[in-house]
């Protein structure tokens, strides 16, 4: 780190702190060479490797606009897809990703956008997972209704109608 003041390389962290939002860090740093003090802020940045096998930061809003596609038309709020944009990149840095592979962030997006609306959930997977046929679109869509109804039977189980009541 360059001291701001005199260029001078040889610098001397005092202090460090974890930011509020756990992914940057605070130091307190002092110049041997001048005396000065001064503040830095590291952050981590979280990268994405292309499948060309470039690398490049994550960005939240490439993420946001391929969901925004996939909504088009749909009942769906920019603030929702801001939300959804805030859980895929949440969900790259908790899986410990540093530099995550194009595939992951796609995956990322799948699970939010489908809580958030099935239809654009298929737009988005039809896509992403190179549907080649309706027989790929009903397959997912019978996934999808697998799924709720087990939900549906998992929720009726532990209704309150369901429970043993006390008798006396």
């Amino acid at each position: 780190m360059h001291c701001p003041f005199c260029r001078s390389t040889d610098t001397k962290v005092l202090d460090s702190r974890v930011g509020d939002d756990g992914g940057s860090i605070r130091r307190r740093r002092s110049c041997p060479q001048c005396g000065k003090r001064f503040s830095t802020v590291e952050q981590m940045q979280l990268m994405v490797l292309k499948r060309s096998g470039a690398t490049e930061p994550f960005n939240r809003d490439k993420a946001i606009n391929g969901a925004r596609k996939a909504c088009k038309g749909r009942p769906v709020t920019e603030d929702q897809l801001a939300c959804l944009g805030q859980t895929v990149e949440d969900t790259l840095r908790s899986d410990g990703w540093a530099e995550a592979p194009a595939n992951e962030v796609g995956l990322a997006i799948l699970g939010p956008l489908r809580e958030l609306d099935e239809v654009a959930y298929l737009r988005f997977a039809s896509v992403y997972r190179a549907f080649e046929s309706a027989d790929d679109f009903e397959a997912e869509i019978a996934m999808l209704r697998a799924e709720r109804i087990q939900v549906g039977e998992e929720s009726l189980e532990r209704s309150p109608r369901n429970q043993p009541q006390p008798t006396g």
